[in-house]
């Protein structure tokens, strides 16, 4: 069991989300970046879609109420409180044993997202198949809404893992969100089309898990179409354009249909980089085609194995003080000193 004591953002219990049920109006929702969520579940031993806590731009107090095993993913600053008031710190990428009574504390996040997984998942009730958290219906997660002060959350029994540890954490991608030609390219001038492909946009406050909308050049629709259709279906990574020019990126707790043109869609592979993007982060587009698309997928599919497959025990590095001070047989040599006079 682990209690919340403070969450000055919103904090939501999130997973691989509610595929399957978007004919009945019901949105995805599930993790921002199923990629980290993947790699804090893989360091306490679960399974790579368990329920885990989502942060967003900062983290969060938590108590022990029963001994756990914990991991972090994503760029942030941790620390550990035990029950006499000492700190000790709590490196992302790594799994930590907290005692009953033991305080976490996850201070500022450096990227715009970072997840929380416990050792057994979180023991909370499936809604359609899913853990996740969907705010705007009220499902999901705890009572259907972000955490709060004083909530508890029991996590799922199960044996005490091996502490693992991810000695090279993904690096953050650059360049450009690749982007395919939306279902209503035509609505837009090819003044916009060059607009979207070489200039940069900004993303606006108006940012949540919904979708993010973006400053930068207005993006005309054609006047002999304008700027309304029929509505159809949307899924995250789609950027729609309403009227007023401004483009939007959809993202896991979007509508499931939409009236607004959509003039392109970011590319599956990319998707995980707007989770963790931040209001005022600049972003570019390029175009690619399908093939292009579908084989940037399967990359990132095995990127994400090996990663995975490259943790080690927590705590297993070379040091080199202590080899030195073990005085192992007759001593041991600095490589990066050997050659030196």
């Amino acid at each position: 069991m682990i209690e919340i004591l403070d969450c000055p953002m919103p904090v939501t219990v999130q997973d691989a989300g509610r595929p399957g049920y978007r004919h009945l109006g019901v949105p995805l929702s599930g993790a921002l970046d199923p990629d980290f969520l993947a790699i804090a579940n893989a360091l306490v031993g679960n399974p790579a879609t368990s329920a885990a806590l989502e942060m967003r731009l900062l983290g969060l107090r938590l108590r022990a109420t029963a001994p756990l095993t914990i991991a972090l993913a994503g760029a942030c600053t941790a620390q550990i409180e035990d029950t006499s008031g000492e700190l000790r710190p709590a490196a992302a990428w790594d799994s930590h044993s907290l005692a009953l009574g033991e305080t976490l504390i996850v201070g500022k996040l450096h990227e715009g997202i970072a997840y929380l997984a416990f050792a057994g998942g979180l023991d909370l009730p499936e809604v359609l198949g899913s853990r996740s958290t969907y705010v705007r219906a009220g499902i999901g997660g705890l009572d259907g809404r972000a955490l709060k002060a004083g909530d508890c959350l029991k996590v799922g029994a199960g044996t005490r893992p091996n502490p693992l540890r991810l000695p090279q954490p993904p690096r953050p991608p650059d360049g450009p969100l690749r982007i395919v030609p939306g279902p209503q390219r035509e609505y837009f001038t090819d003044a916009a089309w060059s607009r979207l492909l070489g200039d940069e946009f900004v993303i606006s406050r108006e940012a949540d898990r919904m979708g993010l909308r973006l400053d930068g050049p207005r993006l005309e629709h054609d006047p002999a179409r304008g700027a309304d259709i029929v509505s159809d279906a949307v899924t995250p990574g789609v950027i729609q354009v309403p009227g007023d020019g401004r483009p939007i990126i959809l993202l896991a707790d979007c509508q499931t249909v939409g009236g607004y043109p959509k003039i392109a869609t970011v590319i599956g592979a990319d998707l995980p980089r707007l989770g963790r993007a931040l209001p005022g982060q600049t972003l570019r587009f390029v175009e690619v085609g399908i093939d292009q698309a579908l084989a940037a997928r399967r990359q990132a599919a095995n990127d994400l194995a090996a990663c995975i497959a490259g943790m080690v025990p927590s705590g297993a590095q070379l040091d080199l003080i202590a080899l030195y001070n073990a005085n192992l047989i007759d001593g041991v040599i600095d490589a990066r000193q050997a050659n030196q006079p």
